[in-house]
C-alpha cells in the first residue's frame, strides 16, 4: 500500500506490518508488537480485487497481496480461508477444484462473479469516501505538524 496512488494511501513508517482478517480486536488498542489490524472488509476487498485481475488459488492470493503491498501486508491462512468462505456464501466468488500445473496438486481456484465485481466497486467507493473524511480530519493537524 505504500505509494499506492490508486488507493490514495501512503504509510509514512515502513516498519508497520499489517495482519489482515483479525477483526475482533479493537483498532485503537495500544499493541507493542509490529502487527496492526485493518478495518472489517479490507481483506475481502483485497481478495476481490486480486480475483478481478485473474482467478487464483489461496496461496496465490496470499502471495499477490504481499507482493502488491511490498510485504507490508501479511495474510494468515486462518484469516484467508474464512474470508473466502464468506465470499463464496455471499456468491461474490465461485470456486472449482483443479490440478495446479506448477505443483501437480489439487487446488481450489477462486473466481470473482459479476455480483462480486459490483460489490467490490461499491466497497471501494465507500472506502474512498471514508478515507477522504479521515484525511479531512487529520489533514490540518498533520500539515501544521510538518511545517
Amino acid at each position: 500500500l505504500t505509494n499506492n496512488t490508486s488507493m490514495g494511501i501512503e504509510l509514512t513508517s515502513p516498519q508497520y506490518l499489517f495482519s489482515l482478517g483479525m477483526f475482533d480486536q479493537c483498532l485503537m488498542e495500544n499493541n507493542q508488537d509490529a502487527s496492526r489490524d485493518l478495518f472489517p472488509g479490507a481483506l475481502e476487498m483485497m481478495i476481490l480485487e486480486s480475483l478481478r485481475r485473474q482467478p487464483a488459488h489461496g496461496y496465490a492470493l496470499v502471495q499477490h497481496i504481499q507482493q502488491r503491498s511490498q510485504n507490508l501486508l501479511q495474510v494468515e491462512e486462518g484469516s484467508l480461508y474464512p474470508a473466502l468462505q464468506r465470499l463464496l456464501k455471499a456468491k461474490l466468488v465461485k470456486a472449482e477444484w483443479t490440478v495446479s500445473p506448477a505443483t501437480n496438486r489439487r487446488v481450489r481456484m477462486y473466481e470473482i462473479t459479476k455480483g462480486g465485481i459490483r460489490h467490490l466497486e461499491r466497497e471501494i467507493n465507500r472506502f474512498d469516501r471514508m478515507l477522504e473524511g479521515i484525511q479531512m480530519v487529520l489533514g490540518p493537524a498533520r500539515r501544521a505538524q510538518n511545517s
